[in-house]
């Protein structure tokens, strides 16, 4: 029976490794320890709260190990955990919270002041407090958990297409969709990671990003307990503190995204790090810009690129150190067992070095949209592959890169121009820090790309002098008509820029950018009349 049980397999075969660090705290739970806490957290969600398979709970806090006692009860119970984003609006999370039909919602006392507003308007059948409770009638999770005997077994069976979870999307294309994870998604993506990346049980790997998205909980927490290494659990990220980690704690593989890989650089602790434990960086949730996987290098560390998706789990490529380092860019080759296809508009497979859209299959792929079978049917087709969005190309070795979201891919004078190959150019200039090209109207070319540029501190870095770098790097109908300085580039928690905020805010200025052009043009060819 394939489960999403992971934390409860490895308790019974290695007890007493060290399982969890919590930095927070300082705590250092073996298996048994961990897996007890998660037991009696299932255990009371059944006979105290009186919960059934296939309740929703859901879940509103940062990093800390309640969550992951929290996951695991779901996973023992039958019962489904709805992790909820911690900088969703009380408006936001109201939907999910009806959209999911929740009976119970997990709290931490952070987020006090929205469960005040979320009391307002939704009824729930309970409340449970992860630190002071709101209400008098809260509950408290602690004592639920403690006073719950762990005599007899009331759990029921859980099956491989059972859910586990609900993971909602961050809702860029309209409202957030619940995206089934069944158990059998979790416990192959656990395994497949531990077979396709060849983790070893001495493995130490800290966590940092948000355990309310499928990769804090998936990339390398599911895989770590399922081969009895150690995660170090942060409840934020923190550049210091997480050098001292890998230091202190000799951390063997570090998951991140481009941004906080930049950041760690930069650091002026960066340098004192003892990196001699590292076997590999891996870089997720954004592309990979070449020029960082070079100054990694530099430092005699490798930083891969990874790839996953919410809809086919976090980790669906794999490759060696040696193959990162001489192929930047490239994502590798399928895991065991996933399938992979690259079509063109017309649904028909292109060959190697061509693009197309990139669709998966396997037993990682989720169950669908909760309560959506409109989208669910426009993602997943008949065969039981998941069209991803994201443009793909495969060279003659079998290595894949990403080519960036079929959304982002813009169409200038009847040519297609993909973002990324743009952003990773401008990304070797010594003054630009962060970079995202967008694709916006244009009445003689269709579209026209727009590079939104973030300069690094001090730099008086110009327009001209960034058309200037990029003449000679690329095709000319690649190139950006317009530079936009910025203060900032939206992105989510996982490093992936918002370019439809980031269009939507700055649309005037765009606008009338391109009237300026269109008039200063007229004149001209008025004058040269």
């Amino acid at each position: 029976m394939l489960h999403g049980d992971i934390l409860g397999e490895r308790a019974r075969l290695t007890p007493h490794n060290t399982a969890l660090v919590v930095k927070a705290t300082g705590e250092r739970l073996s298996y048994a320890e961990l897996d007890e806490r998660a037991r009696r957290c299932a255990l009371a969600w059944r006979t105290t709260l009186g919960l059934e398979k296939g309740d929703r709970v859901a879940i509103l806090s940062n990093n800390r190990v309640e969550f992951l006692e929290a996951f695991f009860a779901a996973t023992k119970s039958g019962i489904v955990l709805v992790p909820l984003g911690t900088k969703l609006t009380p408006k936001e999370l109201e939907y999910i919270l009806r959209d999911a039909g929740v009976k119970a919602l997990l709290y931490a006392g952070a987020f006090a002041e929205t469960v005040r507003v979320l009391e307002r308007c939704v009824e729930l059948g309970h409340w449970i407090a992860l630190d002071d409770p709101v209400q008098p009638d809260h509950h408290s999770h602690t004592r639920l958990r403690d006073r719950c005997n762990l005599g007899g077994d009331p759990l029921p069976r859980c099956e491989g297409d059972d859910v586990c979870c609900l993971l909602y999307t961050s809702g860029t294309t309209g409202r957030p969709k619940g995206v089934i994870v069944p158990h059998r998604m979790v416990a192959w993506n656990a395994l497949n990671t531990v077979a396709c990346w060849q983790l070893r049980e001495t493995d130490v790997s800290p966590v940092f990003t948000p355990l309310y998205h499928a990769g804090g909980l998936g990339a390398f927490i599911g895989p770590i307990f399922a081969v009895g290494g150690t995660i170090v659990l942060h409840d934020g990220f923190d550049v210091a503190e997480v050098l001292a980690t890998i230091t202190d704690e000799r951390c063997t593989v570090v998951l991140g995204v481009p941004t906080i890989f930049r950041m760690l650089l930069d650091s002026e602790a960066f340098g004192d790090a003892d990196l001699r434990h590292v076997r590999w960086f891996i870089s997720g949730g954004a592309p990979l810009p070449p020029a960082l996987v070079a100054d990694y290098r530099a430092q005699g560390v490798v930083l891969r690129q990874g790839y996953g998706l919410t809809e086919v789990g976090v980790n669906c490529f794999a490759m060696t150190s040696e193959e990162a380092v001489r192929h930047p860019g490239a994502i590798g080759r399928p895991m065991m067992f996933t399938e992979a296809r690259l079509v063109d508009a017309a649904g028909q497979e292109v060959g190697p070095g061509e693009v197309g859209e990139l669709l998966l299959r396997g037993p990682h792929v989720s169950a669908g949209y909760w309560h959506k079978p409109d989208a669910t049917q426009a993602s997943y087709d008949a065969e039981g592959f998941f069209h991803t969005g994201d443009l793909a190309q495969r060279d003659e070795r079998g290595l894949y890169s990403i080519a960036g979201r079929r959304t982002d891919m813009y169409i200038s004078g009847g040519v297609n121009v993909y973002p990324p190959e743009v952003e990773a150019e401008l990304l070797l200039h010594a003054d630009i820090e962060d970079v995202a090209v967008v694709g916006v109207p244009h009445p003689k070319w269709g579209e026209q790309g727009v590079a939104f540029v973030l300069r690094r501190a001090g730099s008086s870095l110009g327009r001209e002098t960034v058309h200037e770098f990029l003449r000679g790097r690329l095709a000319k109908y690649k190139l950006p008509r317009q530079i936009l300085f910025v203060d900032e580039l939206p992105r989510t928690p996982y490093g992936k820029v918002k370019k439809h905020e980031l269009r939507q805010a700055h649309l005037a200025q765009l606008e009338g950018a391109l009237a300026a052009t269109s008039t200063a043009k007229a004149s001209t060819h008025a004058a040269s009349a």
